[in-house]
């Protein structure tokens, strides 16, 4: 016959044990859903570039020439038709051709006579060199000056919008890639429910047809 005094050390022993494995699930799914929470929360898709990273800068555009700390070297500046901007002290910088970031290089490299480390930005604050065409069923027909990264609803938009007589389902884009023609079919009802796959990312020189 067991001790009363060992019946109660083996049932106190089991309790504990219980309120042991009772405890210990508790804390595992917090740990599970963990990795799944933050995986829903990561972005699906890489941001796109900026215009300025890309963008050639051409003659009559507005640039927006930043340099940290310097007033004296920054401010809005037109390209010249001979492709040339004017910087105070450095005089004539070319800019025709180049990408904002390129352009910046060079006003850095030619500032480091006069600034210690220069830290110089480039932002395309008019587009003027650059342009698209409108054809057919619009408001305003010709050429429209491009803002940058300009969308096939902008340019419709800049040209008047669409004609009553306009067939939204035959609308598309003629473009010239390095000598190659295109045609761009365009899904316009799509891109105007806010789908920015079809709202299409224009190209300088791009002609949208509207039958």
């Amino acid at each position: 016959m067991r001790s009363p005094r060992l019946i109660i050390l083996v049932f106190f022993a089991s309790a504990s044990f219980c309120q042991t494995q009772d405890k210990m699930p508790a804390g595992k799914p917090a740990q599970e859903e963990a990795p799944a929470q933050a995986a829903s929360s990561a972005p699906l898709t890489a941001p796109e570039p900026a215009a300025q990273d890309t963008y050639i800068i051409g003659a009559s555009d507005v640039l927006t020439v930043t340099v940290w700390k310097e007033p004296t070297f920054s401010g809005s500046v037109l390209v010249r038709p001979d492709g040339m901007i004017s910087i105070p002290l450095l005089g004539d910088v070319h800019a025709s051709g180049l990408t904002p970031l390129q352009l910046g290089a060079q006003i850095a490299a030619k500032l480091k006579k006069y600034v210690q480390d220069p830290n110089v930005s480039v932002v395309i604050g008019e587009i003027h060199s650059k342009v698209v065409y409108l054809m057919g069923e619009v408001g305003k027909k010709g050429p429209i000056e491009m803002t940058p990264r300009m969308t096939l609803l902008e340019a419709i938009a800049s040209g008047g919008g669409l004609s009553e007589y306009a067939n939204k389902k035959k609308i598309y884009i003629l473009r010239d890639d390095a000598g190659a023609h295109q045609i761009i079919p365009v899904h316009y009802k799509e891109a105007l429910k806010g789908d920015a796959a079809f709202n299409l990312l224009l190209k300088p020189g791009d002609t949208i047809v509207v039958p």
